[in-house]
């Protein structure tokens, strides 16, 4: 834990990973974890929907392929997890002074809700300004690639999909519009990574995009 010249620890810094089902967030979050704990760095990899009990068990509802859920019930849904996680993770580990690795958060539901679901970025991130209390990441890892190819890549898992994975094609092109969108808006703190890169190479292109952060 880094502390400041007054002996307090100095706040922690939130990094997300975004991207399309398929992209390699939990491979790439992982992997920048590491990197950051061998430069001593003390660090946590969270996921969303989930990384707290409440939010995990939510996780369990909106994955759940045979669910059916509505797109305003869906938003509320991924925003409830996500107050969750900043009251009883996020918030009380920046304030210790622990970084946070995580895969997903706010811009996720203004890409798949906002976009996807067609209910417009405005509503979903008003939603969330409220879920999270306005906590905004550092930086935010966005992996891109082609829908079509984040899709053959989740068609080749093992595990069976998930609800929002059985979504037809043109979903996912809305998603990837807004995601593109939410990127152009805020270039400073959304660095944008080739996906389709081998991991090494996105390993060193994620270090690269918060170097100024370390």
């Amino acid at each position: 834990m880094l502390a400041s010249a007054t002996g307090m620890p100095t706040r922690g810094r939130l990094i997300t990973i975004e991207g399309l089902d398929g992209a390699g967030k939990t491979t790439v979050a992982t992997a920048l974890a590491d990197a950051l704990r061998d430069r001593g760095i003390d660090v946590t990899v969270l996921r969303e929907p989930g990384g707290v009990p409440a939010a995990e068990r939510i996780r369990e509802l909106v994955k759940g392929p045979d669910a059916r859920i509505g797109a305003r019930a869906e938003a509320l849904l991924y925003a409830a997890a996500r107050a969750q996680l900043v009251e009883d993770a996020l918030k009380p580990l920046l304030k210790g002074g622990t970084w946070i690795v995580l895969d997903r958060f706010v811009d996720s539901s203004l890409a798949y809700q906002g976009g996807g679901r067609v209910l417009g970025v405005g509503p979903v991130r008003e939603v969330n300004e409220f879920a999270t209390g306005g906590l905004t990441p550092d930086r935010t890892l966005l992996l891109t690639l082609e829908p079509a190819v984040g899709r053959a890549r989740t068609r080749a898992r093992e595990e069976p999909a998930d609800r929002l994975e059985l979504e037809r094609d043109d979903f996912f092109g809305r998603i990837a519009s807004a995601y593109q969108q939410l990127a152009a808006a805020d270039p400073e703190r959304i660095r944008q990574i080739d996906a389709t890169q081998p991991p090494d190479a996105v390993l060193t292109d994620a270090l690269a995009a918060i170097a100024d952060l370390l």
